[in-house]
């Protein structure tokens, strides 16, 4: 795979460090999670692919043996507020100075610096201090968040393994290794780079919820169907409409002009009343085949069913029948493997890693002994 060989030590973390460690994985990373001792079970839902280890940083044994790894690593992720990595002696310029090609990758809200530096947050946090949650919502109502993709994972995981793998490239080059600063906010951001710098062609002159992306254009929104399903409509441009008007039996003639805002309303109406007539699969059939930007809303039970999902392959499915989308993008000599085993209970690789790392037998079962490290390997296999 595209990234093999290389290895990442991963700072147990929520959402955004996780996805951006399988995101690694999946593409052929070696991923050491480090997580804590004592802890029941890890909170990590995207740990396809990554080993565990279970170390005790309170200890400082469990900091030496932690800087060990990193400096034998090519990349370091930690998802800590800004300067708890320094509080334990493990920064960025202490374990550069060991592994001048180690790439220490920094995700967190707000950055290393400013003066929410070291304050809290979430995602809607992120998103309203990047802008974009102005913009978020229908006409007449309150800002609102779209799950907790933009920030998180759009511009928090993703960004921060685009950061990797550039730093990972650059190093071929230079042989030097580099810290990364991946902001939330400002990752969240540059997602929007397209809602910033579109507003010199007045694609967001209207309020919130008015114009023709957020839900203002009656043919670029959601509309429920005689079985309480939904179908999606994103027929912009003119050759589109003019399909969407079709496939709903409309006479353009005797319609307002597609781009009439003040017509907006009564084409919603309209729009409205035609898709309630016919069932999600009804409409789908009428749609499929044609050029008019309409598809069904499926569920997470029905995506991959859907034939263009299975034609695909765009899903995979664990041993336990759990399924998940698949690696993206593809690529055509080195695609992603994504591994389908169970994910990894704490500890679980804590013996099996340190024996890569180098150390003996003997130093592994005194630091079990001692809990500087806990291993669960038996547990795993139960």
């Amino acid at each position: 795979m595209a990234l093999a060989g290389v290895r990442v030590i991963e700072l147990a973390g929520l959402a955004p460090a996780p996805f951006c460690g399988m995101i690694l994985a999946d593409f052929g990373a070696k991923v050491i999670r480090v997580d804590r001792t004592k802890v029941a079970m890890s909170l990590d839902t995207q740990a396809r692919g990554k080993r565990s280890v279970a170390i005790n940083l309170k200890t400082s044994e469990g900091v030496t043996l932690l800087r060990k790894l990193c400096v034998q690593s090519d990349v370091v992720l930690e998802p800590y507020r800004q300067g708890v990595m320094e509080k334990l002696g493990l920064g960025p310029q202490e374990l550069l100075k060991e592994n001048p090609r180690l790439i220490y990758a920094r995700l967190t809200g707000y950055g290393q610096s400013g003066c929410y530096a070291t304050a809290a947050g979430h995602d809607i946090n992120y998103i309203a201090m990047s802008g974009l949650l102005s913009r978020l919502g229908r006409s007449g109502e309150k800002p609102y968040a779209p799950l907790n993709l933009i920030a998180d994972f759009a511009g928090g995981g993703l960004s921060c393994a685009l950061g990797i793998v550039l730093a990972l490239l650059e190093r071929t080059k230079s042989g030097k290794g580099q810290i990364i600063d991946a902001s939330m906010v400002e990752g969240a951001a540059y997602v929007g780079s397209f809602a910033w710098k579109s507003r010199s062609i007045g694609m967001w002159e209207r309020p919130r919820g008015e114009n023709m992306l957020d839900s203002g254009a009656p043919f670029y929104d959601t509309y429920e169907t005689a079985d309480g399903k939904y179908m999606a409509v994103g027929a912009i441009e003119p050759q589109f409409y003019t399909q969407l008007l079709k496939g709903l039996e409309l006479d353009a003639g005797a319609l307002p002009p597609q781009m009439s805002f003040t017509d907006w309303p009564e084409l919603r109406r309209i729009f409205t009343e035609s898709f309630a007539s016919k069932t999600q699969a009804d409409w789908s059939r009428i749609f499929d085949g044609t050029d008019a930007c309409v598809t069904p809303v499926l569920s997470f039970d029905e995506v991959s069913s859907h034939p263009h999902n299975q034609e695909r392959a765009s899903f995979v499915t664990d041993p336990s029948g759990e399924e998940s989308p698949r690696p993206a993008p593809l690529l055509s000599r080195t695609p992603a493997e994504p591994c389908l085993a169970s994910d990894p209970v704490i500890g679980e690789h804590t013996v099996e890693v340190l024996n890569e790392y180098g150390f003996t037998s003997a130093d592994i079962d005194r630091m079990l002994t001692a809990g500087v490290v806990e291993g669960n390997a038996t547990k795993a296999k139960l």
